[in-house]
């Protein structure tokens, strides 16, 4: 584990580690080279803000070093507010990213869920004329799924737990943690 065990929560709750930097780090090499070994060297990378900037970023160098070429855009987007489950309504918040027309694309999110945020996604960039859309997900949560969505890419398969850090947040709080934490509430 990290040098920090647990990050106390202003609310209230502890956030306990449940994926340590160093297992992320590993999982990350893994990850750009299973990708490298699937798509073209000039995929562009859309990734989905503000949740995956972290490891999109991270995992933009690991495809670097990999021996891809990878464009980067990004997609602000809205399905949970300030709660702990998703309010079920995708909201584009912005502009789709330029120039996916006849490009492979490379969605990165932070969780796949419901399923719904990346089924929508998809089909937006696919209307927009990517030529391809492939997705990857730090964290996956199978048991959530409502909407099937083919996720190509994993980084880990978490049980139905609330999660944070390393990029994800509850209400904007906890992006900074180095590690993926669980929140457990009182």
């Amino acid at each position: 584990m990290t040098a920090a065990t647990t990050e106390p929560t202003p609310r209230r709750g502890t956030v306990l580690p449940l994926i340590d930097e160093a297992a992320i780090t590993r999982r990350l090499e893994e990850l750009a080279a299973q990708i490298a070994g699937t798509v073209a060297s000039d995929v562009t990378v859309v990734a989905l803000l503000k949740g995956s900037f972290v490891f999109a970023a991270d995992l933009v160098r690991a495809l670097g070093r990999a021996g891809l070429h990878p464009r980067v855009d990004f997609l602000r987007i809205s399905s949970y507010g300030s709660g702990t489950e998703s309010s079920g309504t995708v909201r584009v918040l912005g502009p789709l990213p330029d120039g996916v027309a006849g490009r492979p694309v490379l969605l990165v999110d932070d969780i796949a869920d419901s399923g719904r945020t990346l089924d929508a996604v998809r089909r937006l960039l696919l209307d927009a004329g990517a030529a391809e859309v492939r997705i990857c997900a730090l964290l996956d949560k199978p048991s959530r799924r409502v909407v099937p969505v083919p996720v190509d890419f994993i980084g880990f398969t978490v049980d139905d737990v609330f999660v944070v850090g390393y990029g994800i947040d509850w209400a904007e709080d906890y992006r900074h943690l180095p590690f993926v934490g669980r929140v457990e509430l009182p």
